[in-house]
């Protein structure tokens, strides 16, 4: 057993670095088709000198051939792999004598597809390399032409030539500002978690130690403002440049953003991180960087004075990692899908606010006889944080339930487990809850007590929503819980669903009602993991003037891009060619319509709104989040107006 668990270790870290086999294995590969839906892959590589390929080793426990892995699901290959060589012995530092190909290997496998046969099939080949006490992974795409294969004639589905996003029927909208308006929330929901950073144990000490430090330093006042407000401004600028990297991400594929937040895997990731984050703020152990790295920046903080600085203000950011490092998650990963610019407003307004104070009181330094001396209250402080991550954790793995239809978190799941959260935290601040570091019988001060009122209140508003009630829309929660429709009292849910109780989802469906009917289109691109699309659909369609407006007026379609169920076979789109150039696999639901919204109307952020005639023609400019009814249902008239122009 324990020798198992080794070669798994191994081959596990082995993995990150099979980046580094793009250079040693290059296959070429063939397919031959030998019956009906029965093909033979064929693939030929050279092996670099110096290096071997591990063949078939059966007695040797977790060492795998190499091997033909479909990316289809209805193509199964039969048999083993067959080699055209006969393998050597090698004698392996690590497994001892194994099978290996040296020099050339060339390999073969019957592949049987199961119904609909594409013009192409792809997948990997994964192999295993050793050399002299070396050993790496090696997974190398591979892509293959099927005799008799069908091409998917679907790209004329994603773009429509009818669109021209500059020149919409009419001019109302908000032209070319589709996200912009999300920009400033998102600065300030940043600024809040700097605000609430500063109230950590890992940061608020920190404020009169540094700041006496460039006072006492100083030759006079005015070079202790200038220390300070230097200190503060590369604060600033070092959690500024933590977004750059993701600019240069959204360059490579503007979607990126939506399929990094949306992942399953990765929402479920970050569920884990957060719950590990709640249990370091609980005080079960201390969650710190390396002190390597906080060595490091420390000795430079002593060079030159804007270096020394420039260093001093790395040291802050490391050292309060601990704190800041939960509340710099949930930034990142809650505005991921809006793209780098979002993150970028976000992280500017955490760095300004944790800024502020140590440029604001080096400025005027009898502030400091203001500030609460340190305390318990700190340590309060991050005993709530903590609760506050475990309920933002079940976001992240709704979302990942969300996406992939899991059904674990319906809507009063989720509620249910925020109510259980807050009923913790109402316990701990009243003292009936003990952590680590508290004990029986300590003081619980007035603000303490408020706190605790609040939480009170906070569970007590929840409790509706695991009911059926008129009251179960907790609109002061609007998009985090699940939607209505993911109800464990089923569809029939609709409390507060407005017109999504009547959406329909496809859009060449959407198409033919709104020329039967005479309506025009309205799309909505819209997400499982969206919390300003589930804002819309149940504060926004839910009033009347809007509810009534669009069920009369419009074809309502909702066009999720986030949703991971596969495409039938003879849906799927293979080496599509975008607009910018790129080539990508449209395999999934949320493939399509993201491709479908990012081709035809420049935007990759959800929700967005666009209305089109029976011709399929843009009626007018498209919007995005649009919290004011009134203004919405005026983009609603406008865009009813132009139709009935024609």
């Amino acid at each position: 057993m324990k020798k198992r668990f080794l070669v798994w270790a191994v081959l596990l870290l082995v993995k990150s670095m099979s980046a580094q086999t793009d250079s040693l294995l290059h296959w070429q590969t063939s397919a031959k088709k030998i019956g009906d839906k029965l093909y033979e892959l064929r693939a030929a590589s050279t092996i670099p000198a110096g290096w071997y390929v591990y063949g078939n080793n059966p007695k040797t426990e977790g060492l795998e051939p190499v091997k033909f892995v479909p990316a289809y699901e209805n193509a199964k290959t039969q048999g083993p792999v067959q080699y055209s060589e006969k393998a050597g012995t090698v004698n392996d530092a690590a497994f001892g004598k194994v099978e290996a190909f040296q020099n050339h290997i060339t390999i073969s496998q019957q592949v049987s597809i199961n119904g609909f046969v594409p013009a192409t099939l792809k997948g990997n080949i994964n192999a295993f390399l050793g050399k002299a006490g070396e050993f790496i992974a090696s997974e190398q795409p591979f892509e293959v032409a099927l005799e008799g294969g069908q091409v998917v004639a679907g790209a004329s589905q994603i773009k429509l030539a009818s669109v021209d996003i500059d020149k919409p029927l009419a001019d109302c909208g908000k032209k070319n500002n589709v996200a912009s308006g999300g920009l400033w929330s998102i600065f300030l929901l940043g600024f809040l978690g700097g605000l609430i950073a500063l109230l950590t144990p890992c940061v608020f000490p920190m404020i009169p130690v540094t700041v006496s430090f460039f006072t006492k330093r100083a030759p006079n006042r005015k070079g202790a403002i200038r220390n300070g407000a230097l200190y503060g401004f590369f604060i600033f600028l070092i959690y500024l440049l933590a977004s750059v990297p993701f600019h240069v991400l959204g360059n490579v594929q503007p979607e990126i953003f939506n399929n990094i937040s949306t992942n399953s895997w990765l929402n479920i990731i970050f569920f884990i991180i957060f719950i590990f984050f709640a249990l370091s703020f609980f005080g079960f152990f201390e969650l710190t960087l390396p002190s390597s790295i906080a060595s490091k920046a420390d000795s430079k903080s002593g060079l030159g004075s804007i270096g020394g600085i420039f260093f001093m203000a790395v040291t802050l950011a490391i050292v309060s990692f601990s704190c800041t490092g939960p509340i710099l998650g949930s930034l990142l990963v809650g505005s991921l899908s809006g793209g780098a610019w979002q993150l970028t407003s976000g992280l500017a307004g955490f760095g300004l606010a944790l800024a502020l104070p140590f440029a604001l009181f080096a400025v005027f330094p009898e502030w400091l006889q203001s500030l609460p001396k340190s305390g318990g209250w700190l340590d309060t402080v991050k005993k709530v944080l903590a609760f506050a991550e475990v309920a933002l954790a079940f976001k992240f793995l709704s979302n990942a339930d969300l996406v992939m239809h899991w059904g674990l978190l319906k809507r009063e799941v989720f509620i249910g487990i925020w109510i259980l959260v807050s009923a913790g935290l109402t316990l701990y601040l009243f003292g009936i809850l003990r952590l680590p570091h508290d004990y029986k019988g300590m003081k619980i001060g007035t603000g303490r007590k408020i706190l605790g009122v609040l939480a009170l209140l906070f569970t007590l508003y929840l409790l509706p929503g695991v009911t059926q009630s008129k009251y179960a829309n907790l609109q002061l929660l609007s998009g985090f819980p699940p939607p209505f429709s993911y109800s464990i009292y089923g569809k029939n849910n609709v409390h507060g669903k407005g017109l999504e109780a009547n959406v329909i989802n496809d859009f060449d469906k959407a198409v033919e009602m709104a020329r039967a009917q005479h309506k025009p289109i309205l799309i909505d691109f819209t997400g499982w993991a969206c919390v300003n699309c589930r804002k819309m659909e149940e504060n926004v369609w839910t009033q009347p003037e809007v509810y009534n407006y669009i069920h009369e007026n419009y074809i309502l379609v909702s066009l999720y891009v986030d949703d991971r169920q596969n495409l039938p076979a003879e849906a799927r789109i293979m080496n599509y060619k975008t607009k910018t150039g790129d080539t990508k696999d449209i395999i999934t639901v949320g493939d399509k319509w993201a491709t479908f919204e990012a081709e035809n109307f420049n935007q990759t952020t959800q929700p967005l709104y666009c209305l089109l005639d029976t011709d399929l023609h843009l009626l007018n400019n498209p919007v995005g989040y649009t919290p004011d009814v009134a203004e919405y249902l005026k983009w609603l008239q406008c865009g009813k107006e132009t139709f009935g122009k024609k």
